[in-house]
Order: C-alpha cells, then structure tokens, then sequence
C-alpha cells in the first residue's frame, strides 16, 4: 500500500502528543476534523491526524470503488472481510505513527482512534504495534481480527475505551459487546460505554475522547 495521505491539526505549536483518527467505510480524513474543538482540549498541545484510506472495490456494495481500509465481503454479524487488507491499511497506518516518534513525540503519548472501519484497524495496529502507545479509541466498531491478531508485549496493558451506538443498524451493538469480551479474554481492561444514536458519533461521546486523551496521552 502506497504511503496514506493526511490532513493534519496543531491545537498549538510544538506539539507533545497526537491522535491518528481513521475515518470509516467511504469517507475520507476530513471526516472527523470538526470534532477537534469540541474535544475541551484548549490548553494542551495535540497534533491531530486524519488519514485518508485508499480506494477499493467493495464487494457489498456492488464493487463500486470508494475508500475504504479493508473490502467488506458479506454484511452479516460475523463481517466476511478481506483480512489481507486490513492488515496492511494496519501497517500503513503504523508508518505514521513512525513518523511521529521520528517528528519527537513519544510513542507513549500516541492513540490511535477509528470509527467503523477504522477502528478495526485501530485494534490491529495499537495491539501489535512493537512500541508502547498511549491508548485505543474504537467508536462503533467491531474486532475484526479477534482471532488472529498476535498483540505485542510493549501494548500488553494498553488503555482501550470502546464507544457504541444502542441503536446502530450498521454494526449493531452486539458486535461491540463481542470486541468487549474477546478482548477481556485476551487480558486486556476495556471500558466500554453506549449513547443512544445511531451510527454515528455525539457530543457527550467526543467530551469522552477528550478526557481519555488527556488522561492517557497529555
């Protein structure tokens, strides 16, 4: 995979931590951009990434290409995915969070946040990445690769706060509850809070981001 194209944001100079924020199936970085204010993060000094995935054919809708981390093969509860390409949407993402251990900021002052899709990536990167992160966000998503994933030991105790809709007809909630308690088997802490919408985010749930961040990454 070619190297992901960014949109990014300082709330101030010299930044000391950032968020790498994946968008979910056919949107793009721009997506979650206007959440930065919202976050009641004035003081601290945060440099927001928004990648932009590919574009792929995406076989659940008709193969119409759109961008998208992995292609999504079948719809129902268990997601028939294409496991190959999240994998490398997880390692593409991971350069970037490379690169901003190379740009001077801690690893550990890293989350890496995703909505859908993306946050199926965030599973697979912040658990395999071979560096200390400072947490996961996974907003209505679902554990994609449960089953597969070979987490490292530096992410061993990693902060994950997992965020779900109660009436998501996308990925239903069932599929939140499921990532909750796989990852408790694999002896990880998760908290895991609902909001009643949709597929979607909402105003509570960003002040939430903003407190993991500043709890876990300032």
């Amino acid at each position: 995979m070619q190297d992901l194209q960014t949109i990014e944001i300082e709330t101030q100079a010299n930044p000391t931590a950032a968020v790498i924020w994946l968008h979910g199936l056919g949107a793009n970085g721009h997506d979650f951009e206007s959440v930065v204010p919202e976050l009641g993060l004035p003081d601290a000094a945060v440099r927001f990434i928004f990648p932009h995935a590919p574009n792929l054919p995406i076989t659940i809708n008709g193969g119409m290409s759109m961008p998208a981390w992995y292609d999504i093969k079948a719809m129902d509860l268990d997601r028939i995915i294409d496991t190959e390409q999240l994998m490398a949407s997880a390692r593409a993402v991971g350069k970037l969070v490379d690169r901003e251990i190379e740009r001077g900021i801690a690893s550990e002052n890293i989350v890496i946040a995703g909505f859908s899709q993306g946050g199926a990536v965030a599973y697979e990167l912040g658990l395999t990445y071979p560096k200390r992160l400072a947490g996961i966000l996974a907003l209505s998503t679902y554990f994609a690769t449960a089953k597969s994933v070979k987490p490292s030991q530096a992410n061993a105790g990693i902060p994950i706060n997992i965020y779900h809709g109660t009436s998501d007809p996308m990925v239903p909630e069932v599929l939140g509850l499921r990532s909750l308690e796989a990852l408790k088997e694999m002896g990880y802490q998760p908290a895991y809070m609902t909001f009643p919408m949709e597929h979607s985010v909402c105003l509570e749930e960003i002040k939430e981001v903003g407190q993991f961040i500043r709890k876990y990454a300032l």
